[in-house]
């Protein structure tokens, strides 16, 4: 009986210890979390392989980022909202949004798009595919949002640039420099969060690989979605950049810290 006891008193210290670990969240697209990456098609985003740069005895990584998600429709879709509700102070939050804000504001198949920019500008929409009355913002409004919504829960948030995509022209891979690369560090600048330039760290990465080798290795059936070669990389990139950010707390869970 005794002995009984003692497993049980260790089981609950076990599990409040693991409860007050801080945890490192992701949200974003199909280029953080790929739902189909397990499906047997091989594409996967760089959040599932971002726990072998962590010592998770010691942090938790929940990746919870939806494939084909804007920043606008993880949020008007309650997926931020029930994020956010688990988010607790000491936490952090990784932010990566972009590849699909391009698309149509309002449409019947999947209305996902933002405005472009970072103003206060708006578009009042009648959804096509909802069918509810909406509010449209720009892409910087939104990610705004997170970084503000992160910080009152005493979280710090972390702003991505979306991921490079397999674009290349006179040698080198097309950046996002004339848009949500840009947008997402002005707002993280302008809020004052930790800013890191995926998009340029994966574009000169693919630039030292060369085009035929990223081709064959690291994408199969887009421009976009990554194998897992590819996604670990993106990993280690994200993982390296928060190494180099001294003033992120975050950088003494990372392995070989």
């Amino acid at each position: 009986m005794k002995s009984i006891l003692l497993i049980v008193l260790a089981g609950l210290l076990y599990i409040q210890g693991d409860s007050q670990k801080p945890v490192l969240y992701l949200v974003g697209d199909s280029t953080v979390k790929n739902g189909s990456g397990k499906g047997g098609d091989g594409l996967w985003g760089w959040g599932d392989f971002l726990y072998n740069e962590f010592d998770t005895t010691r942090i938790s990584i929940k990746n919870l980022a939806r494939g084909g998600r804007s920043s606008r429709t993880f949020q008007t879709e309650g997926l931020w909202d029930n994020v956010l509700a688990k988010v607790k102070p000491g936490d952090y939050v990784i932010m990566q949004f972009g590849h699909n804000d391009g698309g149509a504001v309002n449409d019947t198949t999947r209305a996902r798009g933002s405005l472009k920019g970072t103003g206060e500008e708006t578009q009042e929409i009648d959804n096509l595919l909802t069918h509810q009355h909406e509010m449209v913002h720009t892409y910087g409004w939104y990610m705004r949002k997170y970084i503000r919504d992160t910080k009152a829960k005493g979280a710090i948030p972390i702003v991505c640039s979306p991921v490079a995509r397999n674009v290349w022209k006179d040698g080198k891979v097309v950046r996002g420099t004339d848009s949500y690369a840009t947008w997402a560090a002005t707002i993280a600048k302008e809020e004052d969060a930790v800013y890191i330039d995926l998009n340029d760290l994966v574009a000169s990465r693919y630039e030292q690989l060369g085009p035929e080798e990223v081709a064959s290795k690291l994408f199969l059936q887009d421009h976009t979605h990554t194998t897992e070669a590819g996604a670990r990389i993106n990993a280690s990139l994200v993982a390296n950049a928060i190494r180099n950010t001294k003033k992120l707390p975050l950088r003494k869970f990372l392995k070989n810290q």
